[in-house]
C-alpha cells in the first residue's frame, strides 16, 4: 500500500467517522424534501483508474454535502481524497493526451477544486487535472486537502453576491 493510499483509507475512515451524523442528517433531509421516485442517492457513471468504470454515488442535492457518499468510493479505492476531477466514461478529456488522468485515481477534491472549481473554463481545469497527474506527490495532495475547506466557504459565501449583481 503507498503512502498515498493509506492516507485516502485512514483519512476516509476518519470523515467517514466523524461525519456520520451529518451523512444520516443529509440523507433524510433529502428523503424529506423531495418526491421522487429515485431515492437519496443519484447515481453516475465514472471512469476510473485504468479506464474502469464505476458507479458514483452522490447525494440529491446541489449544496457541498451532496459529495460526501463519495468517501465509500475513497475507502473502497475507486477515488483518492485528491485526483483529477471525476468524469463520465468517453469525456472527451479522457482522451487523446487526456487518457493520462487516467493512470490515477479521480478526487474528491483537487487542483481544479482549489482554483475556482466550476468558474474555471474547461481548457484550464483539463490543464489543471493534467499537471495534477504528471507532478503528484503527498506533500502536495496534503496541501490541497488543507485548501479545500476555505475553497469550498469561499465559493459558497461568494454564490448570494454573484446572484445580485
Amino acid at each position: 500500500m503507498t503512502a498515498k493510499r493509506a492516507v485516502d483509507v485512514a483519512g476516509g475512515l476518519a470523515l467517514l467517522a466523524v461525519l456520520s451524523p451529518l451523512i444520516a442528517l443529509v440523507a433524510l433531509s433529502v428523503t424529506v424534501g423531495t418526491s421522487s421516485p429515485h431515492g437519496v442517492l443519484r447515481r453516475r457513471p465514472v471512469a476510473g483508474r485504468g479506464g474502469r468504470t464505476f458507479t458514483m454515488l452522490t447525494f440529491r442535492t446541489k449544496s457541498p454535502l451532496a459529495t460526501l457518499p463519495l468517501l465509500l468510493h475513497v475507502v473502497r479505492g475507486e477515488m483518492s481524497l485528491v485526483g483529477p476531477c471525476p468524469l463520465a466514461p468517453g469525456h472527451r478529456e479522457s482522451t487523446g493526451d487526456g487518457r493520462r488522468r487516467l493512470s490515477v485515481r479521480p478526487g474528491m477534491t483537487g487542483l481544479w477544486q482549489i482554483s475556482g472549481r466550476s468558474e474555471l473554463p474547461w481548457e484550464e481545469r483539463e490543464l489543471l487535472d493534467l499537471h495534477y497527474v504528471d507532478h503528484h506527490w503527498l506533500g502536495m495532495d496534503l496541501v490541497i486537502l488543507a485548501r479545500t475547506l476555505p475553497a469550498v466557504r469561499r465559493r459558497r459565501h461568494a454564490e448570494p453576491t454573484a446572484r445580485v449583481a
